[in-house]
């Protein structure tokens, strides 16, 4: 058995989850988000899988990886793919060659989509409160009826979707529905994961879901509703019992005051795992979950007791069993952050459930 962590991309459930977050969409077009490469998940893999489930529209926030995803996808599977960085300057025979739509967000984009020849079809980012990209919406109001661009998407994007109550969602839509008032027959998008589950007023024509796609909540808690499509395993290399008074792996924060059995797994943060995790972060091994004392660059151990255990029997890092949002809380950060350190160290398969 390989020696050493192995990351499993279910790809029936990510077209489960697909068809789940787009029946609570309905009846707007979910869009899938797969840039960073897919979350760490494989954008060629995932994309592909996600076109046969339904799936036309795909965003990604790089130019090189909308190009990317075009050749990936080929000429069979004609996707509209939307790049959230919008045009940069000089980019626009890119933008032609491989049909792209980029995502204008500041007034320079604009001017450089115009003097392109507006020979492409656009979207105009507007920004309604996130202040991280995005047009003003005083911008927004000059390109009324513009004779060059040729937008096909009003877009924003939510900064508090995945606080259900938060003031700054409503005062969002409201902005949002400010500007689509300028642009009354352009189709709109403001959801994504989480904002295709506040409410219908939120779904305008297009939601665009990423995290909840690859397995994370909408409320960066675990939801029965969603499936976890990647598993990091790792086998174990060695099992040991550390005794009373002695340190346990770098440092000297963990000295051991009873007698310590552990199991020495082949993963660290080389493998995409947070090195906070030692001694927050669980792992599931022989039907329950187990401590995470350390997490080392290459290698982790977890306690385990007396199960038995040997070299060769393999530790669940995350997946099914241990929710990416779990491993997200343990370690102060989101599914999104945990997806997408996934390296390519891990040895990787694409399964079907």
């Amino acid at each position: 058995m390989p020696h050493r962590a192995r990351l499993t991309v279910d790809l029936s459930a990510l077209d489960r989850n697909y068809r789940t977050l787009s029946a609570v969409a309905g009846p707007a077009e979910t869009a899938p988000v797969v840039k960073a490469d897919g979350y760490g998940l494989g954008a060629r893999q995932v994309s592909l899988s996600l076109w046969e489930a339904g799936a036309r529209s795909f965003f990604v926030a790089r130019l090189d990886e909308g190009e990317a995803l075009r050749r990936a996808l080929g000429p069979a599977r004609p996707a509209r793919i939307f790049v959230l960085d919008g045009l940069v300057p000089g980019t626009a025979d890119r933008v032609r060659r491989s049909q792209l739509i980029p995502l204008l967000a500041d007034p320079g984009q604009v001017a450089a989509a115009r003097a392109a020849g507006g020979d492409f079809p656009v979207g105009l980012h507007v920004d309604t409160g996130m202040n991280r990209q995005g047009l003003s919406p005083a911008d927004l109001s000059t390109l009324v009826g513009d004779p060059v661009l040729q937008p096909v998407l009003l877009m924003s994007h939510l900064g508090s979707a995945a606080e259900a109550g938060a003031k700054r969602n409503q005062v969002q839509l409201e902005r949002f529905r400010a500007a689509r008032g300028l642009f009354p027959d352009l189709p709109a998008s403001l959801a994504a994961s989480a904002g295709l589950f506040l409410g219908t007023e939120w779904r305008f024509d297009m939601v665009r879901p990423g995290v909840s796609l690859f397995g994370g909540g909408p409320f960066e808690t675990p939801d029965p509703r969603i499936e976890a499509v990647a598993t990091l395993d790792a086998p174990i290399l060695y099992v040991r019992t550390v005794e009373p008074g002695e340190w346990l792996g770098y440092g000297s924060g963990l000295q051991v005051t009873q007698p310590l059995r552990i199991a020495v797994a082949a993963a660290g943060y080389a493998d995409g795992l947070l090195r906070r995790g030692g001694g927050r972060a669980s792992a599931w091994f022989a039907g329950a979950r187990r401590p995470v004392r350390i997490i080392n660059m290459d290698l982790l151990a977890i306690e385990i007791g007396d199960t038995p255990a040997r070299p060769g029997d393999r530790i669940e890092l995350m997946g099914p069993n241990l929710p990416v949002d779990d491993l997200a809380a343990a370690t102060d950060t989101v599914a999104h952050e945990c997806l997408v350190r996934l390296s390519g160290r891990a040895r990787r398969r694409y399964v079907r459930s």
